[in-house]
């Protein structure tokens, strides 16, 4: 067998439910029909539900007899993060696989409609909440995993805890790497939250390395986005091979909690799935507390991990 990891590796995933945000588009419509494919049921959740409904039917096309929902959540507010997660726990009787997949990318500046500075709100704040109201709902299923995507600028960020709303500066790119940063440690904080409650959920993270995706064209300015066309022509991966260390995360067997997926090529840029090692900044567990502590007060979510938190259930598929 080649020693690559490719999707075909994927085990079956009948009887699974699979939870994909930004599923619409890019490396989250890949990891969902990836998944479709494989037999899970996938709850496609977008911001945009028209275009999550040409998602949908692409990825009909592609899995015929896929079981698949399409629902409404725009990360970067609280009240949709919060009925998203009331219909999904009204709906099904539990969650095998949350991927934590949606974001934005180098925005000018703005705001949620919370309040926040739109790229921490949307791709950490957004998911930090999404996940501590469905966690309850991952208890005592077999295997049960949060993925948390992150990325290489992950290495570029720093937890401004003076100016996590940019309020005294703003540079675009800086608070993308800074919520790439909280993304990582999110999901390495959250790992070892889930352990020391002696939980069945495990927490991992991965990054697609530079995939050609509409990230790069959906929020930079124009001449960002000229840039970046010229360097996803020249430089970057398919999106197919950009999803796959999302999927290594969230189907390969035996994987530990706390694992770190991206690609193996140089700089894990390309290339195919394996672990890898989160910066120092990402292993700061002092940080990690106080990014969670400071997520829990802005957002009024708190988790409810271990057993106690949602009660084991039996079996628990959706």
């Amino acid at each position: 067998m080649d020693s690559k990891w490719t999707a075909e590796r994927i085990p079956d995933q009948v009887g699974r439910t699979a939870v994909v945000t930004g599923a619409n588009s890019g490396l989250g419509l890949v990891t969902a029909k990836v998944l479709a494919r494989a037999g899970a049921r996938v709850v496609l959740a977008c911001r945009n539900t028209a275009k999550g409904e040409a998602a949908r039917r692409e990825i009909e096309a592609a899995a015929p007899g896929a079981q698949l929902e399409l629902e409404e959540l725009d990360l970067s507010s609280l009240d949709s993060v919060r009925a998203f997660a009331e219909r999904f726990r009204g709906g099904h009787d539990g969650l095998d696989l949350l991927i934590n997949n949606a974001g934005v990318m180098a925005t000018p500046r703005r705001r949620t409609a919370d309040g926040f500075e739109l790229q921490f709100g949307t791709n950490h704040l957004g998911h930090f909440a999404l996940t501590g109201l469905l966690i309850g709902s991952m208890e005592g299923t077999e295997d049960a995993r949060v993925v948390t995507l992150s990325s290489t600028a992950h290495k570029t960020g720093r937890i401004a805890f003076d100016n996590l709303g940019g309020e005294h500066r703003y540079f675009r790119w800086r608070a993308y790497g800074q919520s790439k940063l909280a993304n990582l440690l999110f999901a390495l904080e959250l790992e070892r939250r889930l352990r020391a409650a002696d939980s069945t959920v495990k927490s991992l993270a991965a990054h697609p390395g530079y995939a050609a995706t509409n990230l790069q064209s959906a929020g930079p300015p124009r001449l960002d986005r000229v840039v970046m066309s010229v360097s996803n022509r020249v430089i970057a991966q398919t999106d197919e091979m950009g999803a796959l260390p999302t999927l290594y995360a969230a189907t390969e067997p035996g994987l530990a909690g706390g694992t770190y997926v991206g690609p193996d090529g140089f700089a894990e840029q390309r290339g195919h799935p394996q672990p890898v090692t989160p910066n120092k900044a990402a292993r700061d567990k002092q940080v990690a507390r106080r990014l969670w502590e400071v997520s829990e007060e802005m957002t009024g979510v708190r988790f409810e991990l271990g057993a106690g938190g949602g009660g084991v259930r039996a079996g628990g598929r959706g």
